[in-house]
């Protein structure tokens, strides 16, 4: 497959051709179940399986004639080819270690030895105290956290047309994923200078990929969410819209700030799958009367009294089918969206992946005419993310 250099996603339905994905690691092996609630992991997933099940998805992607990209070899790459950006990630790392004062010396000469690709390989998985050789005084293992939602390539940054938003993540924890993504797009050849950057890590807004979804040429559509919030959408609108490169024309801002979790992000209840198909969890049937619609435009924000269903429609030019995670049973509807049933990555029209754990929403799909490829989630499900979650396209074509 001749490599496609720069960023080309108009849609979030053209047949893809090259996706991000990162690899589990050591950093899943790092979690314990009393460190879950500090690095936003559900559970302490089995590496070995969870590689088996990442490795079987990549292989479904490649099959399907997709080029598939690991962040963590791109990372490496740039550090081979330009022995100072090495120093700067290093030192950049340990500024935003979270690491103790005391520990960075030493954890500067221990990462120092380290040859390119496992240097990216640790600053991934974490480092133990115990590996460090320094005393454990406290009930903590961890002298620099591991980042096992770096499984999920769609949040730290997203490709819109031909450029991308690096993220200011939410939480501190999540915050270093983006220095990967940042060194790959700006100093790898297949990115460098061939791009452009609608939002940058340094912005003081967070905002976040799994609430980013490209609809078309025109529109963009960002979930505003507990992680993602309105300021930054509005400058990702402004920097959009100002720029004679990109068509774009507006940006519609849902307002998804409540209290359920299974409103983390918009690709966790709402995911586009066809010209006219759409999989949602049932809760946004229910709060579509409560959410608020906002169109952002050169001329200013505007607050849209539609539906999102019928706002759609008109936006796409033919009645939108929105399908039902879970059908409509309400205990399958809840166990499937847990379990990522609206988080299908779609790798031409009408044509999706999704994990086997959600029978029901497979048939629903199926049912609909939409040909769906089955893969094994047992582990990979238990940090809460499903095919869209760890898949970052970087090139579709256009539809």
């Amino acid at each position: 497959m001749a490599e496609k250099y720069g960023i080309n996603v108009y849609s979030e339905i053209g047949e893809l051709k090259t996706v991000l994905l990162h690899r589990p690691g050591d950093e899943l092996a790092n979690l314990s179940p009393d460190l879950l609630e500090r690095l936003l992991f559900d559970d302490t997933p089995d590496l070995a399986v969870a590689q088996q099940e990442h490795d079987a998805f990549a292989k479904v992607l490649k099959d399907l004639g997709v080029e598939v990209l690991y962040i963590e070899k791109l990372v490496a790459e740039v550090l081979e080819t330009n022995p100072k950006m090495r120093q700067d990630l290093l030192e950049q790392f340990l500024k935003e270690s979270g690491a103790k004062e005391e520990y960075i010396s030493k954890l500067r000469t221990y990462l120092d030895k380290l040859d390119n690709q496992a240097l990216v390989n640790k600053m991934i998985a974490g480092v133990t105290k115990y590996e460090l050789g320094v005393e454990i005084t406290d009930d903590y293992p961890l002298a620099v956290d591991p980042l096992p939602n770096i499984l999920f390539q769609r949040d730290p940054f997203a490709s819109i047309g031909n450029g991308v938003t690096i993220h200011k993540m939410f939480t501190v924890t999540r915050n270093r994923e983006t220095l990967f993504s940042d060194v790959v797009l700006r100093h790898h050849p297949r990115f460098k200078d061939k791009i452009n950057y609608w939002y940058s890590r340094d912005e003081k807004e967070t905002l976040e990929g799994g609430d980013i979804l490209v609809l078309n040429k025109k529109t963009l559509i960002i979930g505003a969410s507990q992680r993602t919030s309105m300021e930054a959408i509005k400058k990702v609108a402004k920097n959009l819209i100002e720029n004679d490169s990109v068509s774009y024309e507006k940006v519609i801002a849902l307002d998804l700030k409540t209290k359920n979790r299974a409103f983390m992000h918009l690709d966790t209840v709402f995911t586009n799958i066809d010209y006219d198909k759409f999989i949602a969890h049932p809760l946004i049937f229910e709060a579509m009367g409560e959410f608020k619609i906002f169109e952002i435009t050169k001329n200013g924000v505007t607050e849209i009294k539609e539906t999102i269903k019928d706002y759609l429609s008109a936006e796409i030019g033919k009645p939108v089918h929105i399908f039902k995670c879970g059908g409509e049973d309400p205990i399958a509807q809840a166990r499937e969206q847990w379990n990522d049933g609206t988080n299908v990555i779609t790798v031409r029209p009408g044509e999706v992946i999704a994990y086997s754990r959600n029978p029901i929403t497979v048939e629903e799909l199926k049912a609909a005419g939409v040909k769906v490829h089955v893969i094994a989630s047992s582990e990979l499900s238990r940090g809460r993310g499903g095919p869209r979650c760890m898949s970052m396209p970087l090139w579709r074509e256009d539809i």
